[in-house]
């Protein structure tokens, strides 16, 4: 699988959109079906206008797209950009895994530390 690197101002909107509950539902909604912003603003007590916020702070993060179908507009989830992000999660991963499994090492070394 080859994943594109992103930029620091794409990975600063991706985790930005993130970081707010209702925007990371939004995105788990639309990831399991299209909605359009009608059915979506049905869902939260809120405003539709606060959701179409939402759904713009996400559009602008890659992370949903929005495509007009009659009178509505209908919201979909951007597989990709999630993956992208997952990419990223996986790499901090690696290096925190690599640091405990060198600590892990020095720990569990019989040798080290011993004067003969």
């Amino acid at each position: 699988m080859v994943v594109q690197r992103m930029s620091d101002g794409d990975v600063d909107r991706i985790f930005q959109a993130l970081a707010d509950a209702t925007r990371r539902d939004i995105v788990e909604r639309v990831m399991a079906q299209s909605l359009s912003v009608s059915a979506l603003a049905g869902g939260y007590a809120m405003s539709f206008a606060a959701v179409q916020k939402h759904v713009a702070v996400l559009e602008r993060a890659g992370l949903v797209t929005k495509q007009r179908r009659g009178r509505e507009q209908l919201v979909y989830g951007n597989p990709d950009a999630v993956k992208r992000a997952s990419a990223l999660l996986d790499e901090y991963e690696a290096i925190w895994r690599g640091r405990i499994a060198r600590m892990h090492d020095i720990v569990n070394d019989d040798t080290s530390g011993e004067t003969s």
